[in-house]
């Protein structure tokens, strides 16, 4: 058989290539530029379906956590409720709705813990599926990252920078894990942003994900800071707004984790790879 890009010597790779093709092919690789950075290790793709969908089943427990929180915050913005209305009509609450006040504040301090734990949980496996597919989109397209692995989990904790970071890298993860004409095309334009296609669900995740951040530490301070029935009513509200973000963010997080590991894994399962190392 004639190779199938020359059409003159002999095939002698099972893609139809011959020799002279094959070295033709490898050096016609763009090399590694500044601003397309690696730590040096070796890239070893690793199936991220595993940690795709512990990931998937704890953004889950993440949603049933803040949906626990929002029934806790009707229950206790009734109660505040009955206390304005107590106030406004006698001067003072009777005892019972007092003691039904302390019971619906316990049961949203719960919320607040169950909360807690679903998320640090949630985060954990979150940065290690991240960090996973992070060095598989290395595997795949190793000239289009802009940041190094490290930045993979490190971006998330340092302060102003974790608001586009992260972003930018699931970014370069996607376009190295979907099409290879889009990822060749943002390599050859040394990643300059107008190359990139549009990530409406990268976008849409990670702009909810910003939004539930800055109003939850809005809502938070208020919510600690109130020392008046008005004052914890409205704070309540504006926790409920937060967690009503937080679900939406949760889902896009999970439609965005399942569709990356969907892609990665077809990808992989595809055919051989031509870069980096592949470990099994």
């Amino acid at each position: 058989m004639l190779c199938t890009e020359c059409q003159f010597n002999t095939a002698t790779t099972s893609e139809g290539l011959c020799g002279v093709c094959v070295v033709a092919a490898a050096h016609a690789q763009p090399a590694p530029r500044p601003g397309y950075m690696s730590d040096g290790r070796p890239a070893r793709l690793r199936s991220p379906v595993g940690l795709g969908r512990a990931t998937v089943a704890l953004l889950g427990a993440v949603i049933a956590a803040d949906l626990y929180s929002l029934w806790a915050g009707t229950v206790i913005k009734g109660v505040t409720e009955d206390l304005l209305a107590a106030y406004a009509g006698t001067g003072f609450g009777s005892t019972d709705l007092v003691r039904e006040a302390e019971r619906a504040d316990t049961l949203y301090t719960v919320s607040g813990w169950l909360q807690g734990a679903a998320l640090v949980a949630t985060c954990v496996v979150f940065l290690c599926w991240f960090y996973r597919v992070r060095v598989n989109a290395e595997v795949f397209e190793p000239h289009i990252h802009s940041k190094t692995r490290g930045w993979t989990v490190g971006s998330w904790f340092v302060p102003i920078a974790n608001l586009w970071f992260p972003r930018r890298i699931a970014l370069d993860i996607w376009d190295a894990s979907g099409d290879r004409s889009v990822a060749l095309d943002r390599t050859l334009t040394l990643g300059d942003a107008s190359a990139r296609a549009t990530h409406p669900l990268v976008n849409g995740w990670w702009t909810l994900w910003v939004a539930s951040i800055l109003v939850g530490r809005w809502a938070s301070t208020d919510y600690w800071g109130a020392e008046e029935v008005e004052e914890i009513d409205a704070a309540i509200s504006r926790l409920m707004l937060a967690d009503v973000i937080n679900v939406a963010a949760a889902v896009m997080a999970i439609l965005f984790v399942l569709r990356l590991t969907r892609m990665q894994d077809e990808k992989a399962r595809s055919g051989p790879l031509t870069v980096g190392h592949v470990s099994a």
